[in-house]
């Protein structure tokens, strides 16, 4: 008794995924701890950004504890610790390499409160795979209710080596309390059909069936440019440092088809995008979940959170924002079609209101985004749209060549989205189009 008398009365709200004002009571109360004070930009408006710790763990496979010891424990009695990394400054991981990096924040939670962990928008858009494990656990991504113990992070660069430090946030926590189940299709339905995304002559309406339908877009809407390829064998990526590298150097930009369609190769990456400008009001949450796996032909989106305020702003100034999706073939090529069904957003209640969300001012990177690549990338890149001008000689001898445009810049009210043209160079052989990915 004495030691609860050190912390304040905690007032909880009510059921449904706890906001940014009861995460930082989380906080102040002890039940969210860490090695190094959390600071206020960790905290997100539904979800709080964990930090890696200084010391990461080079294994040999990937690995849940189950309920009879802890995670380091099952690591060495395995013998899957195959190197230990002081990564306290810049440190680099290489691609395909598995490592498990404990993470800076601890928890205590109460009996009524869990978590569930997703990858950072940015570590989805470089192909970093990161997953939550807890001491004792029998299941990734999840935080039981009551748990009290570390967190680990493993973190997996599937295609670029990577440099990382202590206190890189990778992915991120949600915390709910009771159910928090996704609201129904007809909760949805009885939603203004603007708040779940704008419709216009190209999408229509929402489509509600389990959530609200996502299909891609390989038409562009007048840009040139509609999915980016990951490049393998590149150099490495600082992932401190923002709005610093040239596209080019680690993306193959995707050229729309004239058939409006993409063949996704094997174990190849690719930048995309939906057709809806999707909208999540500030009183609810969302998150998407991929194609159906059972299937078993291609993932899209490792990064699933969607913020309370994304695409919609605080009042619905913002007139919705599309969706960057992560795309992943299978064992097979898989073909790609304009407006193909790719995903499922769905929605969750808050406990409260957040008393901050999705935007510009709390740093958020990607509110009134469009095909867009991690924030390391210089942000200037967006390809001009083809059209008769730009089309090179070229394209006579069986290749499509666009000639550089004139540079532009355009100005988002969101400050970390400033977009120019890109001058591509016609002597390269890295801008390819879609139909010549099928040949």
């Amino acid at each position: 008794m004495a030691s609860e008398s050190l912390f304040p009365t905690r007032q909880p709200g009510g059921e449904g995924i706890l906001p940014s004002q009861e995460i930082r009571d989380l906080v102040s109360t002890g039940i969210i701890s860490a090695t190094k004070d959390i600071i206020d930009e960790q905290i997100q408006p539904a979800s709080i950004d964990l930090r890696l710790s200084d010391r990461a763990y080079r294994i040999r496979a990937s690995f849940l504890p189950g309920k009879s010891t802890t995670v380091l424990n099952k690591a060495r009695s395995s013998e899957m610790l195959e190197q230990t990394l002081d990564i306290s400054d810049a440190t680099l991981l290489d691609p395909g390499a598995i490592y498990l990096i404990p993470a800076m924040e601890t928890l205590a939670l109460p009996g009524d409160v869990y978590g569930i962990a997703n990858p950072k928008s940015t570590t989805g858009r470089l192909d970093i795979f990161t997953r939550l494990i807890t001491e004792h656990g029998a299941d990734f991504e999840r935080v039981p209710e009551g748990y009290s113990g570390r967190l680990y992070i493993e973190v997996v660069s599937q295609t670029f080596p990577i440099i990382v430090r202590a206190g890189m946030r990778l992915n991120q926590l949600r915390f709910a309390r009771g159910s928090a189940g996704a609201q129904a299709d007809s909760a949805l339905r009885q939603l203004d059909s603007n708040s779940l995304f704008i419709a216009d002559e190209e999408v229509g309406q929402a489509t509600v069936d389990r959530g609200v339908r996502i299909t891609v877009d390989l038409q562009g809407n007048g840009m040139g440019i509609v999915a980016y390829q990951a490049k393998k064998g590149g150099p490495p990526i600082d992932l401190a440092k923002i709005d610093h590298y040239e596209i080019r150097d680690f993306w193959v930009p995707i050229e729309r088809s004239p058939n409006l369609q993409l063949i996704l190769e094997p174990s190849e990456f690719y930048i995309l995008v939906s057709k809806q400008r999707l909208r999540v009001p500030p009183d609810r949450a969302a998150e998407m979940l991929p194609y159906d796996l059972s299937t078993q032909e291609f993932r899209a989106h490792y990064a699933g959170f969607f913020d309370p305020g994304f695409g919609y702003g605080a009042n619905g100034e913002i007139p919705g924002t599309k969706a960057v999706l992560e795309v992943r073939a299978s064992g097979v090529p898989i073909l790609l079609e304009d407006d193909q069904f790719v995903g499922r957003l769905n929605y969750f209640d808050l406990a409260q209101v957040p008393d901050k969300i999705y935007g510009g001012p709390i740093g958020s990177s990607y509110q009134q985004q469009g095909l867009t690549l991690a924030k390391q990338f210089r942000k200037a890149t967006q390809y001009a749209p083809r059209d008769a001008s730009t089309v090179s000689a070229g394209s006579a001898a069986g290749r499509t060549v666009v000639q550089p445009a004139s540079p532009e810049v355009q100005h988002d009210e969101d400050d970390d989205v400033v977009r120019h043209a890109l001058h591509a160079n016609p002597n390269t052989e890295e801008f390819i189009s879609a139909k010549e990915r099928r040949d």
